[in-house]
């Protein structure tokens, strides 16, 4: 018995020294692929993945802020969690409710990118743990940076440079305020709302969207950026 508990104690150890390092290799290099985009080519081999990483400079603060406007609105006050929206699922589920989505953005760039998203508790346990090192290694600015070049943005799409080049035949960076929203607007089922051809509810979204984001607390990274380069252009 001493001995398995050895043995489980240093594969413990392993799986947490090899996840760190991991989590560190990514906090300054880009992330190529992920587990998720895996799992999305073994289920449809025919189909063809896009993902062309940029660097948060070449994506457009629009949509910047209509992603957080549209998908977690307080992700620069929380630490990965919201608890006040877990409470809530945890009872809804005790009730045998319909939940709905409340994962933040942090704990979508940790399921995305650190497991393949099938729905279990064991993957959620994964997720939680990497939601915790990343916010505490990689900080706001690269996470946001990560979840923008990895989340799903359509059949196959994935991330801010292929949805841009796909959608609007143009980069990231050129997004206007309203092209970001309605990418913003597919995010909940980027397979189900579609971006080329918006029904009623997608445009609905995309107004209340652009609406939203006026509102949005300054992401202090983003103005940091604004402020540089307006005094590199006043030298």
């Amino acid at each position: 018995m001493k001995r398995f508990f050895r043995f489980l104690g240093k594969c413990l150890l392993a799986y947490l020294l090899l996840t760190l390092l991991l989590v560190f290799a990514w906090k300054f290099t880009p992330v190529p692929f992920t587990p998720y985009m895996v799992r999305v080519k073994l289920q449809e081999p025919s189909l063809s993945i896009q993902h062309h990483w940029v660097s948060m400079d070449e994506i457009s603060p629009e949509l910047v802020y209509a992603v957080i406007s549209s998908e977690d609105n307080l992700y620069m006050k929380h630490s990965g969690f919201q608890w006040n929206v877990i409470a809530e699922q945890l009872k809804k589920r005790a009730d045998g409710k319909p939940l709905r989505g409340g994962s933040t953005i942090s704990q979508q760039t940790a399921k995305n990118c650190f497991t393949f998203a099938y729905r279990t508790w064991l993957r959620k346990g994964v997720e939680t743990y990497f939601t915790f090192l990343i916010e505490k290694i990689w900080g706001k600015e690269r996470i946001l940076e990560v979840y923008l070049n990895s989340i799903e943005m359509g059949d196959g799409i994935f991330g801010c440079e292929a949805a841009a080049q796909t959608y609007f035949h143009k980069s990231a960076a050129k997004l206007t305020k309203k092209e970001a929203a309605l990418i913003a607007a597919c995010l909940p089922n980027p397979r189900k709302y579609s971006v080329t051809n918006p029904g009623p509810y997608m445009r609905k979204r995309q107004q209340q969207i652009v609406n939203l984001m006026p509102k949005m607390a300054r992401v202090e990274f983003l103005e940091e950026r604004k402020h540089q380069k307006k005094t590199n252009k006043d030298k």
